[in-house]
């Protein structure tokens, strides 16, 4: 159920050609550099299966699997994950807080805004079940009872991972690999957690992914970016 680069990069370049009808976004979150245009529910990604196909039940044995065989410290890490989001989820890859750069969080800030705005626009269309909503019986970090139900399909804190991080790894290249391994740990963490399946997450990686490289082909984001790696750079941070 694992998708390989090759299948990621053919997905994101069918994502950019394929031009359908577009969909309103959801409410909560709004787009600000892309347009409702480029969120196309039936372009970019597959429908989740059903709550009680063979599939689902096999993702569903597989969460099982990995929250018994986690260490209380993956556990304990994958709180904290849930805990946080927000682009200081890649604190733990730097000798600095991303925070105390205006320009590179601002910059970040505004990626995480068009995921989630994305993301809410899926989450709202397919209306998939959560595993612990699917599954009663499934551990889960949350703890919380007031969480959404039906907005397991994509991930928004694994969308904010891959999206954040893939603009982070062009800002820092001496450290695109931590970068991205991190964005994937984070993506882990979901699973972990009880609250995502791994074809939410692997939506996600795919969402992120495209999001990302829409803004980097916007000038209005690229002018802000040079802003970030400029700031990055007088300030001699690791990897700039």
């Amino acid at each position: 159920m694992k998708m390989n680069a090759m299948t990621a990069c053919a997905s994101i370049g069918l994502m950019l050609s394929v031009a359908m009808i577009p969909v309103a976004q959801a409410a909560e979150h709004h787009l600000q550099y892309l347009q409702p245009v480029d969120i196309q529910v039936t372009a970019l990604l597959p429908a989740p299966t059903e709550d009680n196909s063979p599939s689902t039940k096999a993702e569903l044995g597989e969460l099982h699997a990995l929250i018994t065989a986690s260490s209380s410290e993956r556990l304990a890490r994958a709180k904290w994950d849930n805990d946080h989001e927000d682009p200081s989820l890649f604190d733990t890859v730097f000798d600095f807080k991303l925070e105390k750069f205006p320009k590179t969080w601002s910059l970040l800030k505004m990626v995480q805004n068009e995921g989630d705005a994305s993301a809410d626009v899926f989450k709202e269309h397919f209306h998939r079940k959560r595993p612990w909503a699917v599954d009663p019986s499934m551990p889960r970090c949350d703890g919380s009872s007031t969480a959404h139900p039906y907005r397991s399909y994509p991930s928004g804190h694994s969308t904010l991972g891959y999206s954040t991080g893939y603009v982070l790894a062009q800002l820092l290249p001496g450290q695109s690999q931590a970068i991205l391994d991190r964005a994937s740990d984070y993506a882990e963490s979901r699973k972990v957690c009880g609250v995502h399946y791994p074809s939410d997450t692997e939506a996600s990686h795919v969402l992120g992914t495209y999001i990302a490289t829409k803004l980097m082909a916007d000038p209005r984001f690229l002018k802000l970016f040079e802003d970030a790696r400029v700031e990055l750079k007088a300030a001699h941070a690791k990897g700039s």
